[in-house]
């Protein structure tokens, strides 16, 4: 397959060396500061999908001198922030064959992707493994929770088209399933990263510290009480159909074969970038304002994260 990933941070280097190195031909898209830093250089990856190290076909600041190709497949893995000008970056690119995955957190990607293009040429994904950037064009991928899920919520694409791109990730190394539920499952993960990664990234601890300490435990539990009342006002169908259920399965089995990892977010603003915050618990509080509802934690973590990102902004001026 002809395969583009836009956005080469630490989840698009992985499936561009996995792709790569199972016989595809892989191009990349990257910010243009950072183009000149994967000038002849493999792509490398490490961890629990194993060490493996490639030379992709092209790497590019933009998408003009791809035009001409016929890509089958087109991974968009920048942050949610960024999903609105990558979709209008790509769209020229989109031929009959192609479909677009989107590899993204948070609420709102396919949503704002269906706005631009043919809602039939979008895969929406559920990513829950973890990866971090060692250095530019390297990435080691740390923690692994479940297979990816692939799918098009509005069942728009044939079965066998999903099978088909789900059978290509497995034989370059990457777990994956189809499903015909997969924006209820997407949901899952965006509760999981609404009740961790702010908290993870304010605190400055991993998972396992989150889920062990008495307060952090009443906060989280708040954050989830707070989503699934916002989900049940919009109609939003969710896997677990009470908040108490998914808490059960939050503690007992999801937090477990994370505890030991920290969020991008925490990474983030470390680094000084700008978080994914709008997307996830911002996300909840623009829902909740439009039904009225008021979720106090949700709001207080979303103000806290702006603070800490404008704040860590200011001092690295």
């Amino acid at each position: 397959m002809n395969i583009l990933i836009l956005g080469l941070g630490a989840l698009g280097i992985v499936f561009a060396v996995a792709l790569k190195s199972s016989g595809n031909n892989v191009f990349g898209v990257t910010k243009e500061k950072y183009l000149e830093r994967f000038k002849n250089k493999p792509l490398k990856i490490k961890g629990l999908f194993g060490e493996r190290e490639t030379f992709i076909d092209g790497i590019y600041a933009n998408t003009e001198k791809l035009i001409d190709l016929n890509l089958d497949l087109i991974i968009v893995s920048v942050k949610s922030y960024d999903t609105e000008k990558a979709i209008n970056q790509i769209k020229s690119l989109i031929k009959e064959k192609t479909l677009v995955l989107l590899a993204q957190n948070g609420y709102g990607n396919y949503e704002v992707a269906g706005r631009i293009i043919d809602k039939k040429k979008i895969i929406l994904s559920r990513i829950i493994f973890g990866a971090k950037i060692k250095e530019i064009g390297f990435s080691e991928v740390t923690v692994f929770a479940d297979d990816i899920v692939i799918g098009q919520p509005d069942n728009l694409i044939p079965q066998e088209k999903l099978m088909e791109i789900s059978n290509l990730f497995n034989k370059s190394g990457l777990p994956t399933k189809v499903s015909n539920n997969v924006y209820a499952i997407l949901w899952d993960k965006i509760i999981y990263n609404c009740a961790l990664n702010p908290l993870g990234a304010l605190i400055e601890c991993n998972y396992g510290s989150l889920a062990e300490n008495e307060e952090t435990r009443l906060l989280m539990n708040q954050i989830v009480y707070e989503i699934y009342n916002v989900a049940k006002a919009h109609e939003i169908n969710l896997n677990l159909e009470k908040a108490e259920d998914y808490l059960k399965i939050f503690y007992e089995k999801l937090v477990l074969p994370t505890a030991t990892h920290f969020p991008s977010m925490y990474y983030d603003i470390k680094s000084g970038k700008k978080t994914e915050i709008d997307s996830l618990n911002g996300a909840i509080v623009n829902l909740a304002k439009q039904k009225n509802l008021y979720v106090p934690v949700n709001e207080t973590i979303t103000r806290l994260i702006k603070v800490k990102e404008r704040l860590l902004t200011k001092n690295n001026n």
